[in-house]
């Protein structure tokens, strides 16, 4: 095999099968009926059985060098790049801890721009929406690295429901904001407008261009009226771009990022708790969750196309800690509640703790779940099947006010033996206070005018 050849193998991302129970004999196989997400599915298959990863790995160089060789964008003239050039250098600490972030996911998306060859500033994108934090969520609503909105991420058929949220999922949602920028770029013929476009909404962007044509002016980015926010998101990547290209020159030094893999990806056939995939690869909670933030729920579901993703170093530990393992993998299930009832009316019918089910459901006190919702509870004593596939495809959780409880009748007041009159001419049975008026504010609703994407970390200075 020829060292290029080797160079793009080594550059995907390994797909690797977990696929019988903890309880039997546990091996990495692929399985031929495994369901498959073409958008997840387009590396070698490789069986860590048969063949080690450190065998693998490229080797090492710098993975900041091979973006810079990729760098395509024009310069933009415009004052405002040299003023976020200037804000980011004034803060050396938040541009280190965004860096070294990025490095756990920066290799991945660096490949996927390569292989679309689009420029690859493109890569440094999350740096401006989320700093590269997997858990960032906007006012707006936008989630993960890339900031989907909701409605886009569904436009691009990234799955959010009870169990899992795909507009985190670092694999998922980066094929599905290079789709979409692919598409802006289509459209628009310019990655300046394109990226407008993803933060402002291609509607909008489409007519402020009508507007300037109407007037007979120029149409590229810098001519068009559009929103602050807007107006400062091409001089912000292009403030990165600037730093990667020449760190030293603003006195920021570059964490090291080699350039080979830094995870690999492991399709799921069988449920398993969160917590015992960390345990079994041998990592923390906290490290297992930035690798696998899409995960809303402490089980990671077999059902349906899911995968998780592992580090290098830690994916043969855990080939060889679940293949000892004799414990459930997992210890959640999942139900339709088929009435309407509270956590505790939940609870007291299948003997279970209410709090657990409020906690792990995230359902608030005062709420009562409506029927037809999906809901998460412990596994009962015995039971081993996985949540079946029409519960991990559309569960969804809907909750109503609960009825307040009825008032305690109060024993009316004795009368006066005297029957005397009070001092103000009223009986006293009389002398009540009229209940006072409680007022509801409402709630402002903010409008998205066709965005579909929002930055959930600003960075103007």
């Amino acid at each position: 095999m020829n060292i290029s050849r080797s160079l793009r193998i080594v550059s995907s991302v390994l797909v690797l099968l977990l696929s019988a129970c903890a309880t039997t004999n546990n091996e990495w196989s692929p399985s031929a009926d495994t369901k498959r997400d073409p958008r997840a599915a387009k590396a070698p298959r490789v069986d860590l059985s048969k063949q080690s990863v450190s065998s693998l790995m490229a080797p090492s160089n710098n993975l900041w060098m091979h973006i810079r060789q990729g760098f395509q964008l024009p310069e933009l003239d415009s004052p405002l790049v040299q003023q976020q050039t200037r804000w980011l250098a004034a803060r050396p600490d938040y541009v280190d801890r965004s860096m070294m972030r990025s490095s756990r996911y920066l290799f991945y998306i660096v490949e996927e721009v390569n292989r679309r060859n689009m420029p690859s500033e493109l890569a440094l994108l999350p740096f401006v929406e989320s700093a590269f934090n997997p858990e960032a969520k906007s006012t707006a609503k936008a989630m993960g690295i890339w900031q989907f909105m909701p409605k886009t991420g569904k436009d691009f058929k990234l799955t959010q429901n009870i169990f899992r949220d795909e507009r985190r999922d670092v694999l998922q949602s980066t094929n599905a904001a290079l789709d979409y920028l692919q598409r802006l770029y289509n459209q628009f013929g310019d990655w300046q407008l394109a990226l407008a476009a993803y933060n402002w909404g291609e509607g909008n962007v489409a007519k402020a261009i009508k507007r300037n044509q109407a007037q007979r002016k120029p149409t590229d980015y810098l001519s068009l009226t559009m929103p602050r926010e807007t107006r400062e998101y091409v001089p912000k990547l292009m403030a990165y771009k600037n730093i990667v290209m020449d760190p030293a020159a603003y006195g920021i030094v570059l964490p090291e990022v080699e350039n080979h893999p830094y995870f690999v990806a492991i399709d799921v056939t069988r449920d398993i708790d969160v917590e015992v995939a960390a345990q079994l690869a041998e990592m923390s909670l906290a490290d297992f969750r930035n690798l696998n933030p899409a995960f809303n729920k402490p089980v990671i579901l077999g059902a349906t196309d899911q995968q998780m993703l592992l580090p290098f170093a830690r994916a043969e530990l855990f080939q060889m800690n679940l293949a000892s393992y004799t414990k459930p993998l997992s210890s959640w299930t999942a139900l339709t509640v088929t009435k309407s009832e509270t956590p505790e009316q939940l609870a007291t019918r299948l003997a279970l703790n209410p709090q657990v089910i409020r906690d792990v459901n995230n359902i608030p006190r005062g709420m009562r779940i409506r029927a037809g919702s999906t809901v998460l509870i412990p596994k009962p004593p015995g039971k081993d099947s996985d949540i079946p596939v029409h519960l991990a495809e559309h569960g969804q959780l809907q909750l109503d006010k609960a009825a307040p409880p009825k008032p305690k009748t109060s024993k009316p007041a004795q009368a006066n033996a005297s029957n005397k009159p009070s001092s103000t001419g009223k009986s006293a049975s009389t002398q009540q206070k009229s209940p006072s008026t409680n007022t509801t504010k409402s709630a402002k609703t903010g409008s998205n005018t066709g965005s579909g994407v929002s930055a959930a970390v600003k960075t103007s200075p």
